[in-house]
């Protein structure tokens, strides 16, 4: 096992690090963890002291959001590392703090297993036209499962699914649904769980290849970034093109396909970790949020908060695993960066966003000063859309 790490840090060029301390100095954590430090990290794999790190509270606590890889100076990739020490912990029988005690983690598990049957599609409302095999898949992702566990939080996550497939109909397009779709493992696989995010893959994969599908739409960038990066890292073939909703619909406004009015309120965006610094997609969700707000046209505008595009700021917690006071702080910062923009809506892409994000307003205090309005950007995209 130690082997194996050793050559995985060869691998991430953990050895060219020159301690400069850039990773540190921008890492989310950091800045509200006095304790957290990347760089030492780093220096204690070099070192190879595993037994030690596998044992510390903060190697689950990275965020995995490639802030310190944006910056560093060497081109170490950190955040593979810690997958690579994850996975070695995991093996090792060391494991991480949970949030919502491990629950989250505890479903993907259970759609790992091999003859699971599912009510998945209950949600679909009768007017909304689908099919079971066609040249467009909208994989829908674990949505039907956070809006029953987060109740409490009032939650609409599915309605990023509707609306795309609302928007989808209307564009003439009846996308094929997976009645036996699974989580797609991305948790998983960062939690350490490597066979368990294989066995997820697999499955997927399967159920996709009998609908035939030439293009995968997703509105969840954990479950883009799993297809694009981290099936193809682990030997899965995804033989289909996959777009982001914000990518799709950018495309038919651009066509002329899809048309917007103006926006009713001034919105900002929060990049999601998975399509900004994992994926590199960072203008066409911009784009749409732009569209027919130019002065003069009616529109109230797009706003950047602070930290935008590659330097934006992470929604605070990474595959259900530490979510404490740092988290909540930075959440909180991310929620006043919003404000501060001068925006009334903040847009999303992804899921884990916008529950990370609402959860932190259920701060009596977070909410009076920095309480914003958060919607997906297929809703939003819905909202404004001149549909025939």
């Amino acid at each position: 096992m130690n082997a194996e790490l050793i050559e995985r840090i060869r691998q991430t060029n953990g050895l060219a690090c020159l301690e400069c301390g850039k990773c540190t100095s921008v890492c989310p954590v950091s800045t509200f963890s006095r304790q957290y430090s990347p760089r030492i990290m780093l220096a204690k794999a070099v070192r190879h002291h595993f037994e030690a790190i596998f044992q510390d509270y903060d190697l689950w606590s990275c965020l995995t959001c490639k802030k310190c890889d944006e910056y560093c100076p060497s081109g170490v990739h950190f955040t593979e590392l810690i997958r690579a020490l994850r996975a070695s912990a995991k093996r090792s029988g060391f494991d991480g703090k949970c949030s919502h005690s491990g629950a989250l983690q505890s479903l993907s598990r259970i759609m790992a297993a091999e003859h699971l049957k599912q009510n998945r599609l209950d949600w679909l409302p009768n007017d909304l036209k689908t099919t079971q095999k066609g040249d467009i898949l909208y994989f829908v992702g674990c949505a039907p499962y956070f809006d029953v566990f987060f109740t409490d939080l009032e939650l609409q996550t599915l309605d990023a699914a509707r609306s795309s497939i609302r928007i989808l109909n209307a564009l003439g397009i009846s996308p094929v649904l997976l009645p036996n779709e699974r989580c797609c493992g991305h948790d998983l696989l960062w939690n350490g769980d490597v066979e368990n995010f294989k066995r997820l893959a697999e499955h997927n994969l399967k159920e996709i290849a009998r609908t035939g599908p030439k293009t995968i739409l997703f509105s969840c960038a954990e479950c883009m970034s799993a297809f694009k990066n981290l099936y193809p890292e682990h030997g899965f073939t995804v033989k289909a093109e996959l777009k982001h909703m914000s990518q799709f619909l950018a495309e038919k406004i651009e066509s002329g396909e899809l048309e917007l009015g103006p926006s009713a309120r001034p919105v900002t965006y929060q990049d999601p970790c998975r399509l900004g610094r994992h994926m590199g997609i960072y203008g066409e969700p911009r784009r749409i949020l732009a569209e027919g707000s130019s002065e003069g046209n009616g529109g109230v505008g797009f706003y950047e908060m602070k930290q935008s595009g590659s330097r934006s700021l992470c929604c605070g917690v990474s595959a259900w695993m530490n979510c404490d006071t740092t988290s909540k702080a930075i959440q909180t910062a991310r929620l006043k960066q919003a404000k501060e923009s001068g925006a009334q809506l903040l847009a999303v892409a992804c899921p884990k966003c916008q529950i990370h994000l609402v959860c932190a307003m259920k701060d009596k205090k977070v909410n009076e000063s920095y309480g914003i309005d958060i919607q997906d950007i297929a809703t939003i995209t819905l909202g404004r859309a001149k549909l025939k």
